[in-house]
């Protein structure tokens, strides 16, 4: 039986900007980073809470991720914060555009995208 979310795999166009991105800008702590030497590639585990975590990669050459209009395949992954605003603040002064807070018709919980280095869709979820 599937218990939780372990982590999502993100490959890099530019490793040395998600990196930054994601430790420097979205603040997320690192578990740990190494070279692995047979793959030519760098892979850094990050803390996303207590129980899951975010494999950044770096492969040679690897294609650009189709991304809008919307590619089959992963759609988005999403945050969930406390709240919004902190969290806009801290990206838009990194000078990361942030959409228009929208309301889940379903939940009524609010929620936003905005996108990494690569133009991965990231969303923040009011939880």
């Amino acid at each position: 039986m599937l218990d939780r979310l372990h982590h999502v795999a993100i490959i890099c166009g530019d490793y040395a900007r998600s990196r930054h991105f994601y430790t420097e800008v979205l603040g997320l702590p690192v578990i740990r980073e190494v070279w692995r030497e047979a793959r030519r590639s760098w892979k850094c585990d990050l803390a996303v809470g207590r129980h899951a975590m975010i494999e950044l990669f770096s492969f040679p050459g690897a294609p650009a991720r189709p991304s809008r209009p919307e590619a089959q395949g992963l759609r988005h992954l999403a945050f969930a914060v406390e709240s919004l605003e902190p969290v806009i603040e801290r990206l838009t002064a990194a000078g990361i555009a942030v959409e228009p807070v929208r309301v889940d018709e379903y939940t009524g919980r609010r929620f936003t995208f905005f996108a990494d280095p690569d133009d991965l869709p990231l969303e923040l979820y009011e939880d």
